[in-house]
């Protein structure tokens, strides 16, 4: 009678799939972050607006008087942000619109939120996240990145309509100066530059209704998950 022996068993494991991250950077009111909050619902995504962390610093050192150019105050603000203690309202006045770039320039900084961005990240079953180096840096492994851009004019625009609408009176020409300083800023500092991650899509808001742009953003997503 031939020999016989029992197959040898190996331990089925599930793998778990790995979080979809979706990258979404560009300069300010490009409306990376209107689209990018309307990308997390229609996926059902976690969402993150990681320019909000530098604002809230920035926010913070303004009502504390500390020096704006105190990197290790700035970068002992950073650590002990918590999504939960960001005011809205005080973050997102134009005070702290000319003065972000200022904070987020600052190694420091950026070093403080890095770990906090790449956690969020990598929740199930996935996370958006808009910034200006989310492709680059934070998440250069993300599946999808699109970088948002529109013409300063036009960004210009759009930040006075939603100043104007909310009350505060300021000239669009003043934003157009800020909103072209800020970008000046964000292309030339040492850490972190805001530049398109070699594999990431351009997408111009220019000539765009947001909900066209949004429709563009899904097209570009649903074509590279295949």
């Amino acid at each position: 009678m031939a020999n016989s022996s029992s197959p040898t068993t190996t331990p089925f494991r599930v793998q778990s799939k790995p979080p979809l991250v979706i990258a979404v950077d560009g300069p300010a009111a490009s409306g990376k972050g209107t689209i990018s909050r309307k990308l997390a619902e229609h996926y059902g995504l976690h969402y993150l607006d990681t320019g909000s962390l530098y604002r809230a610093v920035a926010a913070i050192m303004l009502k504390q008087e500390i020096t704006l150019t105190d990197e290790n105050s700035a970068a002992s603000v950073a650590k002990s942000l918590t999504l939960e203690n960001i005011d809205e309202a005080s973050i997102r006045t134009a005070e702290v619109g000319r003065v972000v770039a200022i904070v987020a320039s600052m190694p420091g900084v950026r070093a403080a939120i890095l770990d906090f961005q790449r956690n969020f990240s990598s929740q199930q079953p996935g996370a958006v996240l808009d910034g200006r180096d989310i492709g680059t840096v934070v998440c250069p492994d993300a599946q999808v990145k699109i970088f948002v851009t529109a013409s300063p004019e036009i960004r210009a625009h759009r930040r006075w309509l939603e100043l104007n609408n909310s009350g505060v009176e300021v000239s669009e020409a003043q934003i157009l100066e800020d909103v072209r300083e800020r970008d000046r800023r964000d292309a030339e500092r040492a850490a972190s530059p805001m530049k398109p991650a070699a594999d990431a899509y351009l997408l111009d808001t220019s000539d765009l209704s947001i909900e066209a742009a949004f429709g563009a953003a899904v097209a570009i997503i649903d074509k590279a998950m295949g």
